[in-house]
């Protein structure tokens, strides 16, 4: 099985790397993949596969094996494009101006609709059922997983397992990665509004000064991570952005201040959140001003099940070799695969496309992202090695 999947995997390759020029060159925002919702649903259609509307702008099909109710093993790709200008000098850049796929949502795709095919070839020789899940807005909160979720992906037939995939702009072309247990954080966004009053700055005296009282909040915060979490939990706190629109001697009436929080444990989530409102709101108080705190909840912390993980990274070490497998850190970048992982047993890896001989090295989220193309048959064999190869447990 295999090497038939890998057989497999290079007659498709022209056909998966078509698919993902498609898709660079028409990116489209998150919750609004209406044309690449039509165009995947189009080539499902081609090699037999009948897909389901979700989401809005998601898909969901379904490749049913032999003894179909055995197993069911879940499998994603997001599909949604990032608001940024592409800078790449390619045949297939993007046409839409101001979105491209700069996080490499259109590999995932395109890999997916590969394994889709080789799968839906092999249907008659593995047991169980394969979940087929086209997701919209990934980069976008609530993400489009919670979207599919409280619609019913997981249900109908509920899947046992499921698996996605992330390209990796650090990794090298070739090598995969795994992690288990926690591996990526939970992203929440804090907006605070310091209110003060403003006036002369040569009269602080008769003012009550929002960026003094901003300043405090600032530093005060630094406690949360640094004396208040468990060192076993990994978590972030930053302020990128205060805004006090005053002048050298003008004291403005607010400042403006929005942050970040991380981390990789859902109750220190909770906790640390409950301690930015508090020090925020009492801090401002005890200096006569007042403080409006909103926090935009975000993804959830992503927990790759161990076992699972395990038993992919065996498989994955069987159909690459020991030497191209290799272990990731902890990454507290968000993801909304997290959803899927508080629901059931999953697994999130990531596919090298780095190939520094070629100079594709930018980063993801970046105006000059782009992969070294020969991950993508890898991607589309490996996933479908890793589903037979759980499927067959």
């Amino acid at each position: 099985m295999k090497e038939k999947i890998k057989q497999l995997a290079q007659e498709f390759s022209a056909e998966i790397i078509a698919n993902r020029h498609y898709l660079h060159t028409n990116p489209e925002l998150s919750y609004q993949e209406y044309n690449t919702q039509k165009y995947v649903a189009e080539r499902l259609k081609a090699i037999g596969i009948t897909p389901i509307p979700i989401a809005n702008t998601g898909l969901v099909a379904i490749i049913e094996g032999r003894n179909p109710t055995k197993k069911v093993v879940a499998l994603r790709a997001d599909m949604d494009a990032l608001p940024i200008v592409e800078a790449n000098d390619i045949s297939y850049k993007s046409q839409n101006q101001g979105v491209m796929h700069a996080c490499g949502h259109d590999v995932h795709t395109a890999s997916l609709l590969g394994t889709t095919k080789i799968l839906n070839s092999l249907r008659n020789e593995f047991e169980g059922t394969v979940k087929l899940v086209f997701q919209p807005a990934e980069e976008k909160a609530p993400g489009g997983a919670s979207v599919m979720i409280a619609e019913g992906v997981l249900q109908n037939p509920a899947p046992n397992k499921m698996l996605g995939q992330h390209v990796a702009p650090n990794i090298p072309v070739g090598k995969i990665g795994f992690r288990e247990g926690m591996y990526m954080a939970s992203a929440d966004e804090i907006y605070l509004t310091v209110k003060g009053k403003g006036g002369h700055g040569a009269m602080p005296e008769i003012c009550i000064d929002p960026v003094l009282i901003a300043s405090h909040i600032i530093v005060s915060m630094q406690q949360i991570i640094s004396r208040n979490r468990n060192p076993r939990f990994p978590s972030v706190l930053t302020f990128g952005k205060v805004i006090a629109n005053g002048a050298t001697n003008v004291i403005p009436n607010e400042v403006y201040i929005e942050g970040t929080f991380r981390a990789m444990n859902e109750e220190w989530r909770a906790e640390g959140l409950a301690k930015v409102r508090k020090i925020a709101e009492m801090t401002a108080e005890a200096m006569g001003g007042t403080c409006e705190v909103f926090i935009q909840k975000g993804y959830p912390y992503l927990e790759n099940e161990p076992e699972l993980t395990r038993r992919m990274k065996g498989a994955a070490i069987e159909f690459m070799g020991q030497e191209n497998v290799i272990d990731l850190d902890l990454w507290m970048a968000a993801e909304d695969f997290a959803y899927y992982t508080h629901h059931v047993d999953a697994c999130f890896y990531r596919l090298g496309t780095r190939n520094e001989a070629k100079g594709i090295i930018s980063g993801v989220h970046t105006p000059t992202f782009n992969i070294d193309e020969s991950a993508l048959e890898i991607g589309a064999g490996l996933m479908s090695w890793l589903t037979v190869s759980e499927l067959a447990l």
